[in-house]
């Protein structure tokens, strides 16, 4: 590719509303352009990353025996009724109407289009496995759409769905998508993680993320440097404290705590470690009656140490608090502790509650809590003594760094990363409602075993990025690259054997198979090299009037501080090594 052919349009500055930097550089570089909010176009540049990145995990799953078709971005309303998520879904997913008064939704996933397709094309346990992927715009009404690409409204994700005879079958499928997932961001060239996940919405028991590691992102990946484990925050466990309770020391006192309504005001004004004291979260759960109205409303208190937080999926699979849950009212609480939020504790309840002790919480000896008393806590609280001892004990908070390893393999560290792919194990949370099954070896039909495999092909740009930039723009591994060689000519319109070397090094290249593209818009050196840096093209070749007269160029990756003189017959042999390296 010429650059005077193709469509370069880079900016100096970055909108207003680009706060992270990808959306900055993406938008500098000319790669996309917002239409709307959270909508983007992309534009030729950035749509060449994005081709590149499907290229490959095309290749990836073709090679694991997935079958590739493409499910409509429209779909009808009454797939999704069969499951519930019409109806449970909220304002994310986009519903519409036709001119018949007909409702479709705007596909943010296909669960139920593709368990559509199965149940009505596999009868036989021999057609079985069967892997289904696409590589499709799907829509989700974020709220607050942010981030340029990294969290739109409109955006393509390559999923993927097996289906497979029993639950070991679907185990064995979710490996092979587990190991070609690993072979996919390999080749991508980007620091990433693959840690075990919660499911959340989709559903499933089995289910990993990949996390490109970036200072950015969004998410806290836990592992233990000491070994393999690693885990999202949502779902990595925080194991109870080792050894029994230490036996009680402190007389339990009633102590007045003027205005010091949180954990951390009310240790500094004790001169105790935070560590010391147990944070009350109230919760409610609402039971509804045939008519959907409200019939009873149950009260949850959960106990934490007060430098801790609670980690809501953890809590959202407690039985009584799995149908789902809400924070508590002002009323209800003050109905039920006699108090406002600040002052809340397990003692001297006015109703009774469910009480949820996390680990930790459960072998602490003299700490301190709310006395349900505008302006007083409590010191000196043990359990056994002052309150029964806990029934119901559950971990029910995020790990914090140094937490000892769920494998015992040494302590836990944290670091940032962005989502960029996950993976089910789904079961028959799809089949069952939609009767997808099939004929097994018995001739008695048998609901299908599902998996589910997503890629946001789209949030990939931006997370590699946020890994690989610096002050001067983007720097793309190879594989992602929208060119990974760029040829800058300097004033080729003034020197004909610059012009000439400059066409022979590119015909060499492309003949080569590298993708190349010449810089021949005649363009002063400072602003061409700025452009090439900004968009982030790996691999640079300078040809100039004063090197050509001792047979040389300039070489530098995007990496580089400085350029590298190299024979200009040598060059050709130089980039194909460093590709392949």
């Amino acid at each position: 590719m010429k650059a005077s052919r193709f469509f370069i349009s880079t900016l100096k500055e970055a909108p207003a509303d680009a706060e992270v930097v990808s959306h900055q550089l993406m938008t500098r570089a000319g790669m996309i352009k917002k239409l709307g909010a959270g909508i983007y176009t992309l534009m030729p540049m950035g749509l060449r990353v994005v081709r590149k990145i499907e290229a490959i995990v095309r290749e990836e799953m073709n090679r694991a025996g997935a079958v590739e078709l493409s499910m409509p971005v429209v779909q009808p309303a009454e797939l999704w009724q069969e499951t519930g998520r019409f109806e449970t879904n909220g304002p994310e997913l986009l519903r519409v109407k036709d001119r018949h008064d007909r409702d479709f939704v705007i596909q943010p996933t296909s669960e139920e289009v593709v368990t559509d397709i199965a149940r009505q094309e596999i009868k036989s346990y021999k057609q079985l496995p069967k892997n289904f992927y696409q590589i499709q715009t799907k829509f989700r009404d974020e709220r607050r759409p942010r981030f340029g690409l990294m969290r739109g409204r409109e955006f393509i994700m390559k999923d993927a769905y097996s289906f497979d005879r029993d639950l070991d079958a679907a185990k064995a499928s979710y490996q092979v998508m587990a190991a070609a997932y690993r072979r996919i961001f390999d080749r991508f060239g980007l620091r990433y993680r693959a840690v075990a996940a919660d499911s959340g919405a989709i559903g499933g028991d089995v289910s990993e993320e990949f996390q490109v590691i970036a200072a950015t992102g969004e998410d806290a990946i836990v592992y233990c440097p000491a070994s393999n484990y690693a885990a999202n925050m949502e779902k990595a466990e925080a194991l109870a404290p080792a050894g029994p309770r230490p036996v009680p020391v402190q007389a339990l006192v009633k102590t007045a705590t003027p205005g010091k309504s949180t954990c951390a005001d009310v240790a500094e004004l004790l001169g105790v470690p935070l560590q010391s004291t147990v944070k009350s979260l109230v919760l409610a759960t609402d039971s509804l009656d045939a008519t959907g109205q409200v019939n009873k409303i149950e009260i949850w208190l959960l106990l934490l140490r007060g430098d801790h937080d609670m980690n809501e999926v953890k809590v959202s699979k407690l039985p009584g608090l799995n149908s789902g849950f809400r924070f508590a009212s002002l009323g209800e609480i003050e109905a039920h502790f006699g108090c406002t939020p600040g002052y809340l504790g397990p003692i001297g309840l006015r109703k009774p509650v469910r009480v949820v002790v996390d680990r930790e919480v459960a072998v602490m000896h003299d700490w301190i809590c709310g006395a349900n008393e505008i302006d007083y806590h409590l010191t000196g609280v043990n359990w056994g003594r002052d309150l029964p001892e806990p029934s119901l004990v559950a971990d029910l908070r995020n790990v914090v760094e140094g937490d000892p390893s769920p494998d015992g393999s040494g302590v836990l560290a944290i670091e940032r990363g962005i989502e960029i792919g996950h993976i089910f194990v789904l079961g028959t949370k799809y089949s069952k409602p939609m009767n997808a099954t099939f004929l097994d070896l018995n001739g008695k039909p048998q609901l299908m075993e599902m998996g589910c495999y997503g890629i946001g092909i789209t949030r990939l740009p931006a997370a590699a990025i946020e890994q690989n930039h610096d002050a001067r723009g983007i720097i793309w591994p190879d594989a992602l690259a929208p060119f990974t060689v760029v040829l800058c000519p300097i004033s080729p319109d003034r020197f004909p054997e610059v012009k000439a070397a400059a066409d022979s090094l590119y015909e060499q290249l492309l003949a080569a198979g590298v993708d190349v593209i010449l810089d021949d818009r005649g363009e002063r050196p400072g602003a061409m090299f700025a452009d090439w840096e900004l968009i982030g093209v790996p691999h640079r070749v300078t040809i100039g009037d004063r090197g050509l007269k001792t047979g040389e160029v300039e070489y530098q990756h995007r990496r580089d501080a400085a350029a590298t003189p190299v024979a200009l017959t040598e060059v050709t042999g130089l980039i194909q090594s460093r590709l392949k390296a």
